[in-house]
C-alpha cells in the first residue's frame, strides 16, 4: 500500500508507550503528525524527539497530537519517554505492519551492507482523517520547524 497526499491515513489500532493502546482513527477530529523514527535513544531519533517534545506548545496551538513510531518495543518507549521527558504518544510497531502500510519499511545500505529498517519519515494527517502532507528521507536538521510551518496553515 502506499500512501498519498490527499488520499485517507491507513488506520491502524497498536500498543503504546505506558501499556496504552491506540487506534487512529479514534483521532479524526484532530490534527495528527505522525513520524515513523528507527530506532530509541539513538543520536538522530532523539533529536528528532526532543525537537517534536521543545515544540509540543506550539503544536498545540494547532490543535496536532504528536504520536512517534518506530519497532520498538512498549518497555523501551517507556524508558525513551522516562529519560527524555517525551510528553507525546510512542507506538510499538514490533510487527512493522504500520510501517508496510506507510511504506516505511525499506531497504537501506549502509557501508555496502544492505538491510531492511525504517525510512524516518512523517506524516502531517488533517481532522478528517487525509494525508496532506508526506516527508520521507527526512533529516533532523530543521524538520520539526518545518512540520510546524505546514500544521499551522491547516
Amino acid at each position: 500500500m502506499s500512501v498519498e497526499e490527499g488520499k485517507k491515513a491507513p488506520d491502524f489500532t497498536a500498543a503504546t508507550d505506558g501499556g496504552g493502546k491506540i487506534k487512529l482513527s479514534d483521532l479524526k477530529g484532530k490534527t495528527v503528525i505522525l513520524y515513523f523514527y528507527p530506532k530509541d535513544n539513538t543520536s538522530g531519533c532523539t533529536t528528532e524527539a526532543c525537537g517534536f517534545r521543545d515544540s509540543l506548545a506550539d503544536f498545540s496551538k494547532t490543535k496536532a497530537a504528536v504520536i512517534g513510531v518506530s519497532k520498538d518495543s512498549v518497555a523501551s518507549h517507556d524508558k525513551f519517554k522516562a529519560k527524555y521527558d517525551l510528553p507525546f504518544t510512542l507506538v510499538s510497531d514490533a510487527d512493522g505492519k504500520i510501517c508496510e502500510k506507510y511504506g516505511t519499511w525499506i531497504e537501506k545500505s549502509l557501508y555496502g551492507r544492505k538491510y531492511m529498517g525504517i525510512d524516518r519519515a512523517t506524516f502531517l494527517i488533517d481532522k478528517a482523517g487525509v494525508v496532506r502532507k508526506i516527508w520521507r528521507k527526512v533529516k533532523v536538521a530543521g524538520h520539526v520547524e518545518d512540520v510546524l510551518a505546514v500544521a499551522k496553515s491547516l
